[in-house]
């Protein structure tokens, strides 16, 4: 019946957001309303086109209602959503933030909403806890090959792993957001084309990402080698990616009493086929001229470790290199000011 549906708010409708409201709407047991940008107008009007592993060919598939702004359900007089899912990149240092992003779309003083937020590193959860302390917040980790070479055309070639778990919230009994975790897994699964799971353990499955993302990912970008030619390089690997590793899985010990164990790191080398030459998403960003995804990938593993007393001066060089690349991208797009320079004189 479909008023039985869960009424489902997606911000973001890119590789992996449109894919998440085709998982969601196929099982049958919830609206969709996705949120646009660049790809509005395309979307809008003709439908995505989809190739995907799992789905098929669709052409001109829409979920429920397509947006091209958040809605504010207070202004519009909206009923709650059920779920709120952000599928943006995370970047708290350019505005607007995720939260100014997710905001309006989350009711006041009211467990009736769960978000879930879908973006990469650590601590993302803290700024919604701090503003809507009364909305659980779950944690979604997507592992799944999706990119989007144009706007509305979605590539998908591998499979999607999704695990899904609840963050902790010092004033809402533990038992509520992960009931609702298990209800999402339920929903999401139910299209049978996504390997969904529920998570106990949030902090385990961030600090073991973050093995790769932390590292290898920003390296790349810098360096501007894929996840092949990087392992390539000649002393790449041993001189920049495995020290990073090492740090990180040190701070997860320390900070978190997250066990990742030694092997962690060959496998999160080894984690793309060396033949693929895939490019990670923050190198993806930066040949784009996009912002990268720095601050919680990178950073917050940084300060946590480091309040833990753990020796990170590789990550700490890593970090600081990603800093200036953005402060780069902020003078491009005219975000910083900078002293005008002065003309030689003429003597």
């Amino acid at each position: 019946m479909a008023d039985s549906k869960k009424n489902v708010l997606i911000i973001g409708g890119g590789a992996v957001g449109a894919i998440a409201a085709l998982n969601l709407e196929a099982g049958g047991l919830a609206k969709v309303t996705i949120v646009l940008r660049s790809n509005y107008n395309v979307v809008k009007e003709q439908g995505y086109h989809i190739e995907s592993c799992d789905h098929g060919v669709l052409k001109g598939w829409r979920p429920s209602i397509v947006r091209n702004t958040v809605p504010n359900i207070t202004e519009e007089g909206l009923q709650p959503y059920d779920y709120v899912i952000l599928v943006t990149k995370n970047i708290p240092d350019v505005s607007p933030t995720a939260l100014d992003l997710a905001s309006p779309a989350l009711p006041k003083n009211s467990r009736l909403t769960t978000l879930i937020l879908y973006q990469n590193g650590l601590n993302i959860e803290k700024p919604f806890v701090r503003a809507h302390p009364d909305v659980p917040v779950l944690s979604g980790i997507s592992m799944i090959g999706s990119d989007e070479p144009s706007p509305g055309h979605i590539m998908h070639g591998e499979g999607e792993k999704l695990k899904v778990g609840a963050f902790p919230a010092s004033n809402i009994n533990p038992a509520v957001p992960e009931r609702r975790a298990q209800e999402f897994v339920e929903i999401y699964g139910k299209s049978g084309k996504a390997d969904v799971t529920y998570s106990p353990n949030v902090l385990y499955d961030r600090w073991r990402k973050l093995v790769f993302n932390a590292c290898l990912n920003p390296i790349c970008a810098i360096t501007g080698l894929d996840t092949g030619r990087i392992r390539l390089a000649d002393g790449t690997i041993e001189g920049l990616v495995r020290p990073a590793m090492k740090e990180v899985v040190a701070a997860a010990k320390a900070c978190a009493g997250v066990e990742l164990g030694d092997e962690i790191v060959q496998t999160m080398i080894d984690a793309d086929p060396l033949e693929s030459y895939l490019k990670p998403s923050m190198q993806q960003d930066l040949e784009k001229g996009n912002f990268i995804e720095f601050e919680n990938l990178v950073g917050e593993p940084l300060r946590e470790g480091k309040d833990a007393g753990v020796p990170m001066p590789t990550l700490e060089v890593v970090y600081q290199l990603a800093k200036a690349i953005q402060w780069r991208i902020k003078e491009k797009r005219g975000l910083v000011d900078i002293p005008k320079k002065r003309s030689a004189d003429a003597s």
